[in-house]
């Protein structure tokens, strides 16, 4: 049975919120399109459930891209998610990365880029610095600063029952100002006894009711996550239309076709020279008013 699914709670007596998102084929899709050093698939599933998270606190309809660059072996590491949850992701790496390389040790010297993207109105973007030791303290280091909410995040990626799940957990104070302190560290070191087990393999209920049970706890709905794409033929033929015809050419005459590799999915898209004279044909044509 796939579970992806992200379902947000709130402590009625305590003024915190929480969100709990579990993932199974949604993170296999994007990290099954390349040949990725298992850190890397680590580091795509960490960033995945912080943007799922992160897209949870939409208000809006939109999106929310998280990208980490940098001048390592990683060199870019993104995952884009909207306020449906439809999710996507790749990376790109050069290089030898050692199976236990740190989120420091892959990236190097660099730094996160939140860009929050609404359907209507202005985009915002922030870029926060790499301070912490991993990406979970680096984000909690953004609340901190620009929300100004004592948020904690818990990401955990490994394999249940033979296959990659990516899991994670969010708390937040309610921003009415009635929230004491005192109950959010409560409700972090009740959170920070949560097992990869018990994120992979539990449902919502019994997972809250395990970590909370001495808490009055209410359950939202739940939201489904998917992996979506959005390439497509027509797409792509649009893309190459933006490269000069001479260009164009050049590769047919070379390779015999005009081949576009769509990263987020692992699609290739071939267009042969029929084709290709097809599209810049069908451009030129003049619009009619």
């Amino acid at each position: 049975m796939e579970n992806n699914v992200l379902n947000r709670y709130l402590f009625q007596d305590l003024s915190v919120r929480g969100e709990l998102v579990q993932l199974d084929s949604a993170y296999q899709s994007i990290i099954s399109s390349k040949q990725y050093p298992q850190p890397v698939q680590n580091l795509l599933g960490e960033l995945l459930v912080a943007t799922t998270l992160l897209t949870a606190t939409l208000k809006f309809e939109g999106s929310i891209t998280l990208q980490l660059q940098g001048d390592g072996p990683v060199s870019l590491a993104v995952i884009n998610g909207d306020n449906q949850q439809k999710v996507r992701g790749v990376a790109r790496f050069d290089g030898e990365i050692e199976n236990d390389a740190t989120l420091h040790q892959m990236l190097g010297k660099g730094h996160l880029v939140i860009t929050i993207t609404p359907s209507k109105g202005e985009r915002y973007q922030g870029v926060v610095g790499l301070e912490g030791e991993t990406l979970s303290q680096v984000i909690e280091s953004y609340f901190e600063r620009s929300e100004q909410l004592k948020t904690r995040l818990w990401f955990r990626v490994g394999e249940h029952e033979g296959k990659a799940h990516a899991a994670g957990m969010l708390l937040q104070v309610v921003p009415d100002g009635t929230g004491k302190p005192e109950d959010f560290d409560h409700l972090e070191q009740l959170t920070d006894t949560v097992k990869n087990e018990e994120l992979f393999s539990l449902d919502a209920n019994d997972l809250l009711y395990r970590l909370y049970n001495q808490e009055t706890v209410q359950l939202f709905d739940p939201q489904p996550v998917e992996f979506f794409c959005g390439c497509s033929r027509e797409r792509t033929g649009s893309a190459i239309l933006t490269i000069d015809r001479a260009e164009v050419n050049d590769i047919l005459a070379t390779e015999g076709t005009v081949a576009l590799h769509c990263d987020y999915c692992g699609t290739s898209y071939e267009f042969n020279a029929a084709q290709v004279e097809e599209l810049f044909a069908g451009s030129s044509k003049p619009t009619m008013h």
